[in-house]
């Protein structure tokens, strides 16, 4: 698991750069016939909905991507909570540019803030277990640098960010492993390849499967589709064991269910839906001329 967002380690401008082009093209026809050269604009980012902000940075950086000249004050920093009606942020300077840019840093800024607002309410169940909630690979493509940035700023904990970064060993690969014993031959397998700053998890589907996993010396134990009372058994028999392995719960994990899987003990829950089905934070932009 990453302490801190590991968005911060790699840059997101890229991907700005090619959602602006996505959406510009070979120009904003519609601005360009509509608004006369010169025209200067202020512009006010205003949230219509209660929420967590994250992406205030991005915003300004479409804006001045877009121009240089462009005028970007933020009233709400990343991990923000606002309600609704908060001034975001103004945004000053040429009434054609601010324009143009303005639906690809709405989009993304809504997006994100939407992702950080779901990650808080899933926190917020949790809170006072010591179980800590952390989001999964399931992102959006060519996002994920963002969107796991924006799970970080809900108060959630960033998984491993690609496959290059920890080894998981799924039921797909004990499938391919095969035979007896296979959850303790691919932890030994898999140490043998890896790095040994590598954390090494395996996904196991029952009790059977975590005393072997604990026999093999994992670091990480990811809990599938288990009951709440198997992950209240699987913590117990972790704590005979005596062993420092953490136990991640996964799958079938729903907001209502949260409290109680956290109450077993388990130290994580990773939810795929902090993601793949945050709806984006309501956020509009107003503008005047002079």
């Amino acid at each position: 698991m990453q302490h801190q967002s590991i968005a911060d380690r790699l840059g997101w401008e890229a991907i700005v750069d090619l959602a602006l082009g996505e959406d510009i093209g070979t120009g904003d026809i519609t601005t360009l016939s509509t608004v006369p050269a010169g025209t200067i604009a202020h512009a006010d980012l205003l949230a219509k909905a209660d929420g967590v902000i994250s992406g205030i940075d991005v915003a300004q950086y479409v804006f001045q991507r877009v121009d240089p000249d462009l005028a970007f004050s933020g009233f709400a920093e990343n991990g923000t909570r606002i309600t609704r009606g908060t001034r975001i942020g103004r945004i000053s300077g040429n009434a054609r540019s601010l324009l143009t840019a303005e639906r690809t840093a709405l989009n993304l800024l809504q997006r994100l803030s939407g992702v950080a607002t779901v990650t808080a309410t899933y926190v917020a169940a949790v809170e006072g277990t010591g179980t800590r909630v952390v989001d999964t690979r399931k992102t959006t493509p060519g996002l994920r640098l963002l969107e796991k940035r924006a799970v970080a700023d809900g108060g959630g904990r960033n998984h491993r960010f690609g496959l290059s970064d920890g080894v998981l060993i799924k039921d797909n690969h004990l499938e391919a492993v095969g035979g007896a014993n296979r959850v303790t031959r691919a932890i030994e397998q898999a140490r043998q390849l890896a790095p040994h700053t590598l954390r090494i998890e395996v996904e196991v589907t029952t009790l059977a499967e975590c005393e072997e996993a604990l026999a093999a010396s994992a670091d990480i134990i990811l809990l599938d589709n288990m009951s709440t009372e198997m992950m209240a058994d699987a913590v117990a028999l972790r704590n005979r064991h005596g062993s420092r392995a953490l136990l991640e719960a996964s799958g079938g994990v729903t907001l209502p269910r949260l409290r109680e899987i956290a109450e077993t003990g388990v130290d994580f829950i990773s939810v795929g839906a902090l993601t793949h089905s945050a709806p984006a934070l309501d956020i509009s932009l107003e503008m005047t001329l002079g």
